[in-house]
């Protein structure tokens, strides 16, 4: 009798991605996530508008990068639960040969992994790694499967660095993925900060429930994982903040969730 090595979904404890997915308005949770999703809610209201605004910041900084600065491979690490406007939705959008690894090590976004690999372009490339960002080691070596190390690549955090255990692990993980990466290449991150009292208690009731512990850390201690980089306008900033389209200036505040673009020189 052969052994069943399909990954296991834990539906009794609440996950970030699924939750996430929740507050995005999508349909891929589960009664738990559910759950952990309206209490989140109820101690920070601004939780979905966080989770919206990260994706139009995606948006705005994947099509940025494709049709301004022409990239054409990206490595999308933590990329969590496909919803609408995928990284490889945008940038096929703009360049049809575009190239776009994923990489997530959740059960449930691998098995909707195959589900959204059909949207590819036939001219570009979509694919997914199995892979904990906490090893990029490994990830670059399966991204070169892929991608060409030797031409620039857009490196992207989404929101995913608050799981890593500490402030100098956060900082390893990036710098050795960015190592790899040429000249000309560029970072897309951002990631939840302690400014609101109510988030950082949001994330403290979810580390309870079991779920893998999210830290919200000081807007310095983020922006400091760009040093040596090359910030495009308008630099560190509010994600609603980042080249919002001017009918939205002035209409969406700030947030806290701070990040940016920046190109490896």
């Amino acid at each position: 009798m052969s052994e069943d090595h399909s990954p296991l979904i834990r539906t009794d404890i609440p996950h970030s991605a699924r939750i996430w997915n929740y507050w995005m308005g999508g349909k891929d949770y589960y009664e738990i996530d559910r759950i952990a999703g309206d209490a989140g809610i109820e101690v920070d209201p601004d939780i979905t508008a966080m989770a919206t605004q990260s994706r139009q910041f995606l948006i705005r900084a994947v099509r940025f990068l494709a049709g301004e600065k022409g990239i054409r491979q990206f490595l999308d690490i933590g990329t969590g639960l496909p919803t609408m406007q995928n990284t490889h939705e945008v940038a096929q959008s703009v360049a049809p040969e575009s190239k776009i690894v994923y990489v997530d090590n959740d059960p449930l976004v691998l098995t909707h992994a195959r589900a959204l690999l059909t949207s590819t372009t036939p001219e570009g490339v979509t694919t997914y790694i199995d892979s904990d960002y906490h090893k990029p080691e490994l990830i670059i070596k399966d991204a070169q499967n892929v991608l060409n190390f030797n031409e620039p690549i857009g490196v992207m955090f989404m929101g995913v660095l608050g799981h890593a255990k500490t402030y100098d692990d956060m900082k390893r993980i990036v710098k050795t993925v960015l190592d790899a990466v040429p000249s000309g290449s560029y970072l897309v991150l951002w990631d939840g900060t302690d400014d609101s009292q109510a988030y950082v208690t949001l994330c403290e009731n979810y580390t309870g429930t079991g779920g893998t512990p999210y830290i919200p850390r000081p807007q310095a201690d983020i922006k400091a994982v760009f040093e040596g980089l090359e910030l495009v306008e308008p630099g560190f900033t509010s994600i609603t903040q980042w080249r919002a389209p001017s009918t939205e200036v002035g209409e969406v505040r700030p947030i806290s969730a701070y990040g940016g673009v920046a190109r490896k020189p």
